[in-house]
């Protein structure tokens, strides 16, 4: 088979609605070379740095709710920082940068399941604007076309 390990995929393929931090940047252990009293680090196979991992929850509004929590794992020399906070939102929403997938057989499942990967954390780059998007009617168009340009419109505003 020509694909060997990790498939190079796009932020925007993975979270097409963007997701959200929730919870804390932790270095993922190695439990097979970890003893008693003596933690060891993971460090990925292929490059040999350190991984840290992220849970972040996908926006997407179709996604089953066992779904909904994914955990992201960064690949870099340093800890990630998470990007700040945004004032009014519950959850720091995020970008990924260099993300690759995974995919693998659940050994308690037999299901398929993914593994995601990514080489930076980031802030979306819509999070800093700081205007809101308001919805304007086509000026050609019919009271009813009118009315659903705005419910589209609207709809993606509260998204956002």
């Amino acid at each position: 088979m020509a694909i060997q390990g990790p498939i190079a995929i796009g932020f925007e393929q993975v979270f097409p609605h963007g997701c959200y931090l929730v919870g804390e940047v932790q270095q993922v252990k190695d439990f097979d070379a970890s003893t008693n009293g003596r933690t060891v680090y993971a460090k990925d196979k292929t490059t040999g740095l350190p991984v840290w991992q992220v849970s972040v929850v996908d926006a997407d509004p179709e996604a089953k709710a066992s779904q909904k929590s994914v955990t992201v794992k960064i690949l870099t020399e340093v800890q990630p920082v998470p990007p700040p906070p945004l004032p009014g939102l519950p959850f720091t929403p995020v970008e990924f940068d260099g993300m690759s997938v995974t995919p693998y057989v659940g050994q308690d499942t037999g299901r398929l399941a993914y593994s995601l990967r990514a080489r930076a954390m980031r802030a979306p780059h819509t999070a800093t604007t700081s205007t809101p998007i308001k919805p304007t009617a086509p000026a050609s168009a019919s009271a009813k076309n009118a009315t659903t340009n705005t419910a589209t419109t609207t709809g993606k505003e509260i998204a956002a």
